[in-house]
């Protein structure tokens, strides 16, 4: 099961999120045909977008990840709600590299560095909130915490991975984003950053999808409190009454032209691969 864990330390100077995704990064692998490296650089994106839009607290609020690093993957987009679900897609989802140095599948290659990360906060009411850094890496992870780091001035630390089999299936997914608060000592900042080095990849961890003995790991010695758990998966809100709404609103001159080619349209969902068919009589 994908969930959530949010905590915070009994002192309350350390707050974290830790997911566990592998069922939501599957799902994703399938829709979208991925190859192994690009499946993790999705997954990864999808983690943190998860946790992230976790973070809203307003019913319909939305958060749009845009990562563009200049790599074969071209272009990640990845939205969650404010519940966490999330959905998502990668322009060349078959863009593919060999291993780099370390043996490792090479997500900062495929997604590239020199480029932005953007994320977009859309609460229903006013103007979006945008943000957007620089890439640092392209390891995803990194570039996230550079980004609390510029846009929003929060100490963080960052880690996410996806573990794929040798027949391209996930085996565990998820990471964490742990957060340093106002007022915090020298000392929690250093334990924290211990912490976070022995606990080693998060994948080795997740492996039986064990959120819990993740937390403990990253806050060892602060006695985290648990505040909330929560479900995710991903999910694709499109439906044939969106898709129909969205076509219909097409300038008079593009419907003229459909009427006269007498074909049904086909439109396919970017993030499901759903496709929807309309005669021109129905639209």
């Amino acid at each position: 099961m994908d969930e959530i864990i949010k905590a915070i330390s009994s002192d309350g100077y350390v707050a974290i999120s830790v997911v566990s995704s592998r069922g939501l990064t599957e799902r994703a692998r399938k829709i979208h045909k991925t190859s192994p490296v690009v499946t993790a650089a999705l997954g990864r994106t999808l983690s943190a977008a998860s946790i992230i839009g976790s973070d809203l607290k307003k019913d319909g609020a939305s958060l749009t990840v845009r990562i563009n690093g200049g790599g074969p993957a071209g272009s990640i987009i990845v939205v969650s709600d404010d519940k966490g679900y999330v959905r998502g897609y990668v322009q060349n989802p078959a863009a593919d590299l060999p291993k780099n140095r370390a043996g490792k599948l090479d997500v900062g290659g495929v997604v590239g560095k020199k480029g932005m990360l953007s994320i977009v906060k859309d609460f229903g009411v006013g103007e979006p909130y945008r943000g957007s850094v620089e890439l640092v890496s392209g390891e995803i992870a990194e570039d996230f915490a550079a980004y609390f780091a510029v846009s929003e001035q929060i100490p963080t630390a960052c880690a996410f991975g996806v573990l794929v089999d040798r027949d391209s299936s996930v085996l565990s997914a998820g990471g964490y984003i742990v957060r340093l608060m106002p007022g915090a000592p020298d000392a929690t900042a250093e334990a924290v950053e211990k912490n976070v080095a022995a606990a080693g990849f998060v994948t080795d961890v997740l492996k039986d999808g064990n959120t819990d003995r993740l937390l403990e790991s990253v806050l060892s010695g602060f006695s985290p409190r648990i505040l909330e758990r929560r479900v995710i998966a991903y999910e694709c809100p499109c439906s044939r009454e969106r898709v129909l709404s969205a076509i219909s609103s097409l300038d008079k001159r593009e419907l003229a032209d459909m009427e006269r080619e007498g074909k049904p349209i086909e439109v396919t969902c970017q993030f499901c691969d759903e496709v929807y068919t309309f005669g021109f009589e129905e639209i």
